[in-house]
């Protein structure tokens, strides 16, 4: 008898406002996009979970033993256990599986390869072990949760949340144990602009240092005010703290809680801008968002890094193709990894030639938005 073979499908995500605002309760707007990670899974009747996935070695999970692992730390193994861990105290009664994993979500490229793969795991224990029960807002937290504490990446829920639901979604992480998202009903395709992700070269994989350092500059300010997130610290509660704050924390601190402060405003108002139809006004407040996270987030350039700074070569590239046209800003979490851009229709197969001419044949990727996150096809 042939075993039966189910085939699920997780996009990556593209953030399109909202940088480092997620994991201060704040908000965001970002969207699925027509990249994937698919799996082929059938029953193997053990009690293990098997993952087999192009250009990697086999890993293999044991049921039977899904406490965190120190030396699993920034592996995929990390979150396949930190999901399974997550399903089984929610009373899923977990089966043995092997799935042959493929992706178009490249690693590093700051589609968020990761929580592609979490949802996808996600999706695949919800659909087969838990009578589909599962919201993809609650998947998109146990994706979350497995990157946290088992991978050990303390990444907000954005990228988990964008790629579980699908669409464009604006969601606003007040109550991140039930966060409020919408889905926009917008269609890019009518603009007159594509959206391309630019590869700048340099692979984001090894910065969690940078990410954390984020947001422990962010707690530093919050715990001026005994809070520890900037969403429960009102902002002119933080002006009228400056003469304080400024001798107490760092200053980088200080500058990346105004990019917060700052970004979330933008994001509404970039929400507002798309129900409008003024897709200027949301253009310009795109550019906005890039200065800031230049400017004061300072996300685009490794701390004492001056030889390789591959995100802001990518970003002045595009600034200098695009002379004030479109809308250009680094991608996701930054440092390295990817930019995005709006480019007007009528330049786009110059500005793709242009960026791959200086940064390589196939850096720079025209996408859509794929309107269905995690799902199973078959």
């Amino acid at each position: 008898m042939k075993t039966k073979t189910y085939l699920f499908s997780a996009p990556g995500r593209t953030e399109i406002g909202g940088n480092h605002t997620d994991h201060q309760h704040g908000c965001v707007l970002a969207a699925a996009v027509d990249l994937e990670t698919t799996a082929e899974v059938t029953l193997n009747g053990t009690d293990s979970i098997r993952v087999y996935s192009d250009g990697y070695a086999p890993l293999e999970i044991d049921l039977r033993d899904l406490q965190p692992r120190w030396e699993e730390r920034n592996t995929t193994a990390a979150l396949v256990r930190g999901v399974a861990a997550a399903f089984v105290r929610r009373g899923a009664e977990l089966q043995g599986i092997d799935a042959v994993v493929r992706s178009t979500v490249l690693p590093g490229s700051g589609l968020s390869s990761s929580a592609a793969f979490e949802v996808l795991v996600g999706t695949i224990f919800n659909e087969l072990f838990f009578g589909a029960k599962l919201s993809a807002v609650e998947i998109a937290q146990i994706g979350q949760y497995a990157e946290n504490v088992y991978f050990g990446k303390p990444s907000g829920l954005m990228d988990q949340m964008a790629s579980s639901v699908g669409g464009m979604v604006f969601i606003d992480f007040e109550n991140p144990a039930a966060p409020y998202v919408e889905k926009l009903d917008f269609n890019f395709a009518g603009t007159g602009h594509a959206l391309c992700i630019i590869d700048s070269g340099a692979d984001h994989a090894d910065l969690t240092g940078e990410y954390t350092a984020v947001t422990m500059e962010l707690k530093s300010v919050c715990a001026h005010f005994g809070k520890s997130v900037l969403h429960q610290v009102p902002e002119e509660d933080f002006v009228a703290a400056l003469p304080v704050l400024r001798r107490k924390v760092s200053h980088r601190a200080i500058l990346r809680a105004m990019h917060v402060y700052n970004e979330n405003r933008r994001v509404r108002q970039q929400v507002q801008a798309l129900k409008a139809g003024d897709f200027a006004r949301f253009l310009t407040l795109v550019n906005e968002s890039g200065r800031s996270s230049w400017m004061y987030l300072q996300n685009i350039t490794p701390t004492g890094a001056a030889g390789h700074q591959e995100v802001a070569l990518a970003l002045a590239l595009c600034e200098r193709f695009l002379q004030g046209r479109g809308a250009c800003r680094v991608h996701g979490g930054g440092f390295a990894g990817t930019v995005q851009a709006f480019v007007p229709l009528d330049l786009l197969a110059q500005f793709k030639a242009h960026m791959e001419a200086i940064l390589g044949t196939g850096k720079c990727h025209v996408l859509a938005i794929r309107p269905v996150g995690g799902t199973r096809i078959k």
